[in-house]
């Protein structure tokens, strides 16, 4: 089964075409990030005006590669939540146009459960039941997948996710968006013994994250340094706090492997191209012989073809708004910042 799917979240206008949720035939990301670099982040109604500028020229890009007409794809897939609300509309209502205009089954697709299913795509013999982190700059979650499409969350963060928390640590470092890989870099320079910070806990759930206190304490050692005319170095903060997410995250997913029995830990999500974590998580699970599945970094990031992985799971389930006009018109109603779906 060949899909095409649409993703259009945040700030890159996506396409790419999928066979049976495994192999990508062709992908397509155009990114934004030059453009919101001049605002330090990413600017929702521009970002919206972008992918109505470039959505159509990406799917005809993507279907180029590919070799193949609409007509020769047996459904479409479009990201419909969480995301940027106008973003997200961009994508759902182009889709909801090609599906009815090609007679095609719609897909609807949800961003947390595609960026796991980027590692379906990267590691084929990857397969349920496993422990998921997906660490991204809008989300950080720890869920066990139980299956294709069943999911429980184990925990969530209750304020910032990790990768706005390295957003808003790297600007106050004076570092430009996005902020997270410029604080990667400097943070392979650094001494992390140089600064202290603390690692927040959220009382009675052991597996909830909390990142914001982490952020703030990073701020105020800045202005504190700054009120004093001292010099932040900018490495050492950077290795400070880069090992303290690594600790975070790190201790709550192996406390979480053990208690619940999982030996296969998969990591998803933005944040998961961070040299740091991937190094880290490599040697957790190395000490305890657990496999670790991890996606390149080119599908770390937004992108359509880990879509087109996950919806393929989803027609299977049959999780399909199909052709029936009331089914897809509502896609634009469901549209929201919304939890991924849990068995819980």
């Amino acid at each position: 089964m060949r899909i095409l799917a649409i993703e259009s979240s945040c700030d890159e206008t996506a396409a790419a075409v999928v066979e049976d949720g495994k192999k990508v035939i062709s992908s397509v990301v155009s990114t934004q990030i030059e453009e919101h670099r001049l605002y330090g982040g990413v600017v929702p109604e521009i970002a919206s005006r972008r992918h109505c500028e470039n959505i159509c020229a990406v799917v005809e890009q993507t279907l180029e590669q590919a070799d193949m007409t609409i007509h020769q794809v047996d459904g479409i897939a479009v990201t419909y939540a969480p995301g940027l609300i106008g973003a997200l509309l961009v994508g759902v209502n182009y889709a909801k146009g090609l599906a009815l205009a090609a007679n095609k089954p719609l897909i609807p697709t949800h961003h947390l459960r595609s960026h796991i299913a980027a590692n379906y795509l990267a590691h084929p013999d990857l397969k349920p039941p496993f422990l998921c982190l997906v660490v991204s700059g809008g989300h950080t979650h720890l869920i066990e997948v139980k299956d294709y499409t069943d999911f429980h969350i184990i925990g969530r963060t209750r304020d910032d996710a990790a990768g706005e928390a390295y957003d808003k640590a790297a600007r106050s470092l004076g570092f430009p968006y996005p902020g997270g890989v410029f604080m990667d870099k400097a943070a392979q320079q650094g001494n992390p013994s140089t600064y202290h910070l603390p690692k927040p806990k959220v009382e009675g759930s052991p597996y909830d994250f909390s990142f914001s206190g982490l952020k703030t304490a990073v701020i105020n050692t800045i202005h504190n340094a700054n009120q004093k005319g001292e010099t932040i170095q900018k490495n050492d903060m950077a290795a400070a706090f880069q090992q303290t997410v690594c600790d975070i995250l790190a201790d709550k997913t192996m406390k979480a492997a053990k208690e619940f029995g999982y030996t296969d830990i998969v990591i998803a999500g933005g944040v998961s191209a961070n040299s740091g974590i991937r190094a880290r998580f490599e040697q957790e699970c190395r000490q305890r012989g657990y496999r670790l599945f991890i996606p390149p970094l080119s599908l770390c990031g937004d992108n359509a073809a880990m879509v087109g992985a996950q919806a393929y799971h989803e027609y299977q389930a049959g999780h399909l708004a199909g052709m029936d006009l009331n089914a897809i018109a509502s896609l634009a109603i469901d549209i929201s910042y919304g939890e991924m779906k849990s068995s819980r």
